[in-house]
């Protein structure tokens, strides 16, 4: 696998999209950011982080056998391995808040993003982006972000928890593969953030209403029991969790 260590990147995603295509790359790319100027989340956030605290980071990865209906697993097996490496590490009540972001507790340590690369009307590759809070401490109007030094108390090095990181990806990557998308479906929803608890939700219309997290489509739509136990499917332009 390929690493690329930059000093400063608009967003390790669009650098990725861009090199891919200029080579036609067909390896296993790793660009790893000390600092990101333009990171992005869904539905264009902004990823907010501290120059050299944290860990900014996309792989590149041919996916040919996983059609464009499969790509949600892809999400779900980048979240779990990230879940993993942060309960390995001591974090604790780690879980996956739909349908992107890590927390432990309800503070935010991860985000996630993956962009897909299509040829020929077929799934040929994906871009996986992950923003993790390592060692920063503060933040500027961001509420509820925290990171694995404030969890611990310890600083790390970020290559360290990178090399953890891609470990854990490359397991997942693997049962994909193998076509074990059940074992990362039940796993992810087992640590899905609300699951089975009522919560308040805020759809795109502005309507505020109380549903209950039941798990998510093989799509990635979450799906959601509401009033006389009727489950509804939601996807992220049409639903906010409310927390």
């Amino acid at each position: 696998m390929r690493i690329d260590k930059l000093h400063t990147i608009d967003s390790t995603n669009d650098y990725l999209k861009r090199i891919s295509k200029e080579e036609n790359a067909e390896e296993d790319i790793v660009v790893w950011a000390l600092e990101q100027t333009a990171g992005r989340g869904q539905m264009g956030t902004q990823w907010q982080t501290e120059s050299g605290k944290n860990l900014t980071f996309s792989v590149f990865r041919k996916v040919k056998r996983i059609t464009i209906n499969e790509q949600f697993y892809a999400l779900m097996a980048a979240s779990l391995a990230v879940k993993d490496v942060l309960s390995k590490l001591l974090i604790k009540n780690v879980r996956v808040k739909w349908p992107n972001d890590i927390l432990t507790d309800n503070d935010k340590i991860c985000g996630i993003l993956i962009e897909s690369v299509i040829k020929g009307g077929q799934l040929d590759a994906m871009i996986l982006g992950v923003g993790l809070n390592v060692n920063q401490t503060q933040w500027n109007n961001v509420p509820r972000a925290t990171s694995i030094k404030s969890r611990t108390g310890i600083h790390f090095e970020l290559e360290e928890i990178l090399t953890l990181l891609l470990k854990r990806f490359h397991h997942y990557v693997d049962l994909l593969l193998k076509g074990e998308f059940n074992t990362i479906k039940n796993d992810y929803e087992a640590h899905l953030f609300k699951k089975d608890k009522p919560a308040t939700f805020l759809s795109a219309g502005g309507r505020q209403f109380v549903g209950i997290i039941k798990g998510v489509s093989e799509s990635g739509k979450l799906l959601l029991q509401e009033e006389n136990d009727i489950v509804n499917e939601y996807d992220l332009k049409e639903l906010q969790l409310l927390y």
